[in-house]
């Protein structure tokens, strides 16, 4: 059981990046999954979760209106869009199961499987 993210880097301010999360050993599409991020010596922040029952969605005020998660076409990842990105949006990007939908609609980070993360960087 394997969740591995992909699609991080550095971009300028306004710019955009599409992270995904592709799972192995397991279908994705049967779980909730969301994603959070991790800045040292702050607490990890839920951003976005989609359900396993309806793929309704779920953002962080903070995101909201410019981060967009979705399944792709396959059963085995998760996309999230995120434009207009911001300096505050430089963090370690993981993706991870989320326990239940009520957990994912909370965008608890008590949660399941998770990947590595990826480094995101907005600077100018």
């Amino acid at each position: 059981v394997q969740l591995v993210e992909s699609g991080g880097g550095s971009v300028q301010p306004g710019g955009h990046l599409t992270l995904t999360c592709a799972s192995s050993g397991f279908a994705l599409d049967e779980y909730a999954v969301g994603w959070f991020r991790q800045v040292p010596g702050k607490e990890r922040e839920g951003v976005s979760c989609l359900n396993g029952n309806d793929n309704t969605t779920y953002y962080s005020d903070s995101v909201k209106g410019r981060f967009t998660i979705s399944r792709g076409n396959d059963k085995n990842t998760v996309t999230m869009r995120m434009n207009d990105l911001k300096p505050e949006d430089s963090a370690l990007y993981v993706c991870a199961t989320q326990i239940s939908d009520y957990l994912c609609s909370q965008l608890s980070t008590d949660i399941g499987a998770r990947g590595r993360g990826i480094q995101v960087t907005v600077s100018s």
